[in-house]
């Protein structure tokens, strides 16, 4: 270990090399964090960490940056994730249901993004095109190799974790349709829920596609509805984080009537603003107040212009937007909210 001497001339460096790089870093937005990353790093050398600790670190900072890199040229696209098994075969009907679901997703210009295994995988990376298929890809004995279609594609990452590898199929995309699986599978459904459940991630829909005749997420709802609901170890409200059906246009729609109203939102201070397409109306303002008022902390729901913040990060400033002081806990009624914001502007079916 190295003594208290040597430990503060190595700060001292550490300190003098931030310094040097600051021109070059403040002229970035993000240069606050930048520095941050460069001063972590810095001090985790002075830890003097294991071998496995460190080889962790490099592997992750290496997967993330190439994984950031295949995504920044789509960064304005719409993005679906499509999780399932690897397992399913080409000649059963759930690949074929798959491929359709793809294909309708990006007849709507919709990107699909995938693990970049076989089976389901596959299926949407087929339905999709090759143009429109994101690959993230795990590194595994018995799947080593990108599946075809993406393997030798600029648009494929792979990746030796699974949790960088999660964090790409949940960071870039607005929509997931999540088909049978088994522990893989239902470790990414279950983790994506959390992450809306608790506001780590923003809302999205979310699609439990089943293949005509099959029960699958029939069976895990009624588990939800059955051990975690009725105990009391979910919100009922949360169970409209995900929507079920075996039908592929409804499926689409789902996703697409998400956006319909609501396009985004963010925090200014305590207050959660919801950006809208559309001019929010004095009676359906009222509406909104009734059925969901018990989610402020205080006051109610209200329009709002676009805050100085907003207009300094150029945040959607041309956007409609409403706000209210939000309780941070009921996000499945926040959904709630978000699907009758949109029910007063329905899509047109097509």
């Amino acid at each position: 270990m190295a003594n208290s001497a040597d430990r503060s001339s190595i700060e001292e460096l550490c300190q003098k090399l931030i310094g040097e790089l600051h021109p070059y870093l403040e002229q970035q937005k993000s240069h606050l964090f930048l520095e941050e990353i460069i001063s972590d790093s810095l001090h985790f050398v002075l830890d003097q960490p294991n071998g496995l600790d460190a080889k962790i670190l490099k592997t992750t900072i290496q997967e993330m940056r190439a994984a950031f890199s295949v995504f920044a040229p789509f960064a304005d696209n719409k993005k679906a994730t499509i999780f399932g098994s690897a397992r399913v075969r080409e000649d059963q009907p759930l690949y074929a249901h798959t491929v359709e679901v793809a294909s309708e997703l990006a007849r709507h210009d919709w990107m699909v993004v995938t693990g970049a295994g076989p089976g389901i995988m596959e299926a949407g990376m087929k339905g999709a095109g090759a143009e429109k298929s994101i690959g993230v890809s795990i590194r595994l004995p018995m799947e080593n190799e990108a599946n075809a279609l993406i393997a030798n594609d600029s648009k494929h990452v792979s990746m030796r974790y699974f949790f960088t590898r999660k964090l790409m199929l949940v960071k870039e995309s607005q929509a997931f349709v999540c088909l049978p699986g088994g522990f893989g599978t239902l470790d990414e459904t279950f983790e994506l829920l959390t992450l809306v459940q608790t506001g780590k991630s923003m809302p999205v829909p979310i699609v439990f596609l089943d293949a005509p005749g099959d029960t699958y997420w029939e069976q895990v709802n009624a588990f939800i509805q059955n051990e975690l609901v009725s105990r009391e170890l979910v919100s009922g409200a949360d169970t409209s984080l995900f929507f079920i059906t075996n039908d592929i246009q409804e499926a689409v729609s789902e996703i697409r009537n998400f956006y319909t109203n609501y396009h985004s939102l963010r925090y200014v201070g305590k207050s959660l603003i919801i950006r809208l397409q559309h001019f929010i109306t004095d009676q359906q303002l009222e509406i909104i107040n009734e059925e969901f008022r018990y989610l402020c902390t205080e006051g109610s729901i209200e329009r709002t212009e676009t805050h100085k913040i907003e207009i300094r990060d150029n945040d959607h400033p041309e956007l409609a937007r409403i706000k209210f002081s939000f309780t941070k806990v009921e996000y499945g009624d926040l959904r709630r909210l978000i699907n009758r914001l949109n029910s007063f502007y329905p899509i047109a079916s097509s």
